[in-house]
């Protein structure tokens, strides 16, 4: 029986990881959240100050996803209610769009009933996504080593290191993915795809086998970061600097401007990369957010609601 009304949470998402184009993805401990009923006529409404922009009629993403899945069931269409608070900011490379494909797949499976697979559900996010790192990171937890090749996606994912942390530096601009893609090149010479082929090859070897040592060796790129770093100041010295101030290794987290950077907690150097990422983006003019992060091992989680739970609000401020 289909519950009168569900909740979901969902992690945001770091993609690539360096060489691991459209084809890493890690889950992170920051949220979206989503409640979703029916109702008799659609109505959304929008908590927090990530959600400025976002559309409140049926062009939304999250009311548009769950007509994906209600179709893909074969189920009809309902009016909804739903209710969305998010701290992964919008257009910033953490993945905030695959969040909302994936929160809104999740409370959409569990409200109509239909109780979709989860790999249904992640193939039908990889081909609205076009590429399965993000929604892979924020549907199953943890780090995921995927591929799309247009009909189908796999994926294997991989258990994080438990000192493993990441610390985000978000710019006060918004990228757009599609602006960070039209830069690249359509084609790219054989020895930059030998090199990212073994360096990512490398990272997912010491990723899965926990030698964080090799990671600062793997983290390098010549695919896309070397085209995009025009777009954003200050990140070719912070990839090429970083791992002198603690870091693990650092990228460009999704398309950006976000940029990340990878540390082992036991070695107690946050406080000195935290202020060279600060330091080096404020050389070039931009103020920019730092926040440390862990990895996220749980992906999406669904709550189906039978009445006396938290309101929306408490909710969206950690009650569960």
């Amino acid at each position: 029986m289909a519950p009168a009304a569900v909740r979901v949470r969902v992690p945001a998402s770091t993609a690539n990881l360096g060489p691991g184009f459209d084809a890493l993805g890690m889950a992170l401990d920051l949220y979206a959240r989503i409640e979703m009923s029916e109702a008799d006529r659609t109505q959304i409404e929008l908590f927090g100050s990530n959600m400025q922009g976002i559309p409140t009629d049926k062009t939304n993403l999250i009311y548009k996803v769950a007509g994906t899945l209600y179709h893909h069931a074969g189920l009809p269409m309902p009016e909804l209610s739903i209710r969305m608070d998010s701290d992964i900011p919008l257009t910033r490379g953490l993945g905030s769009s695959a969040s909302a494909i994936v929160g809104a797949l999740a409370a959409a499976n569990a409200l109509s009933g239909a109780d979709l697979p989860p790999d249904e559900l992640f193939q039908i996010a990889s081909g609205m996504e076009k590429h399965p790192d993000n929604v892979g990171a924020s549907l199953f937890g943890g780090i995921i080593a995927a591929y799309w090749d247009g009909h189908e996606a796999k994926h294997v994912r991989i258990e994080p290191h438990e000192r493993l942390e990441a610390l985000v530096a978000v710019p006060a601009f918004q990228l757009s993915t599609e602006h960070a893609r039209r830069v690249l090149p359509d084609q790219v010479p054989m020895k930059d795809a030998v090199f990212n082929i073994g360096h990512s090859s490398l990272l997912v070897a010491a990723l899965a086998a926990g030698e964080l040592g090799m990671i600062r060796h793997a983290m390098k790129d010549a695919l896309h970061q070397p085209y995009r770093a025009a777009l954003v100041p200050g990140m070719e010295k912070i990839l090429r600097e970083a791992a002198d101030h603690g870091a693990l290794g650092a990228a460009l987290s999704g398309a950006g401007p976000t940029l990340i950077a990878f540390a082992d907690k036991s070695e107690g150097r946050q406080e000195e990369l935290e202020a060279f990422l600060r330091e080096t983006f404020r050389a070039e003019g931009i103020e920019a957010e730092t926040r440390w992060l862990r990895p996220s091992r749980e992906g999406v989680r669904v709550w189906k609601l039978a009445g006396g739970e938290p309101s929306f609000e408490e909710f969206a401020g950690g009650a569960e």
